[in-house]
């Protein structure tokens, strides 16, 4: 097997992969930084803004020292979205899931309960809302984030859902748009 020629290493071509990563590291997720003035009255407790049309999770802590934007994967359709207000009510780290009663009759194959671990649909972590069957958490299917691909939920990446879990708090405000 022949080896590929080694491309030579110019400064020219270092500069334009030195812009080129950092014009990429700037716009990588494509996301826009949003204020909460908008959405919230006050930060009291932290706020979470999730945008269903960018699918992106916005979270703010009390005093405007963390802010943090995720992408995440967003209802399959319109049916399954609910927007307005909510707040966290509980949070728990290797959450388990049971499907939703809807979600069994769409998928009666389904199992009716899955532990903690790696095929569990909630993923590492869960921010449980006052609505009912709604969450934010994690998933171990990465496939999914940036797209369409919920029963309801929103969903992280393991690694952002875990970071979010330790920023907020029961009580955290959460508006969904």
């Amino acid at each position: 097997m022949l080896a590929a020629p080694a491309l030579a290493q110019t400064d020219e071509t270092t500069e334009i992969e030195r812009d080129l990563s950092e014009s990429v590291r700037r716009n990588i997720s494509s996301f826009r930084s949003l204020d909460w003035h908008p959405y919230f009255s006050s930060l009291r407790n932290g706020a979470i803004l999730v945008d269903t049309t960018s699918r992106a999770l916005h979270y703010w802590n009390e005093d405007e020292t963390i802010y943090k934007l995720y992408p995440t994967s967003v209802p399959l359709t319109e049916d399954l979205t609910r927007r307005g207000r909510t707040e966290i009510i509980r949070k728990v780290e290797g959450p388990s899931w049971a499907p939703t009663p809807s979600m069994k009759i769409r998928n009666p194959e389904w199992p009716d309960f899955v532990g903690p671990g790696p095929n569990n649909p909630l993923g590492t972590h869960a921010l449980y809302l006052s609505w009912q069957y709604y969450r934010i958490h994690g998933t171990h299917d990465t496939r999914k984030i940036g797209r369409q691909s919920s029963n309801g939920c929103i969903g992280l990446y393991n690694e952002h859902i875990a970071e979010l879990y330790t920023l907020a708090k029961n009580g955290t405000q959460v508006l969904l748009i």
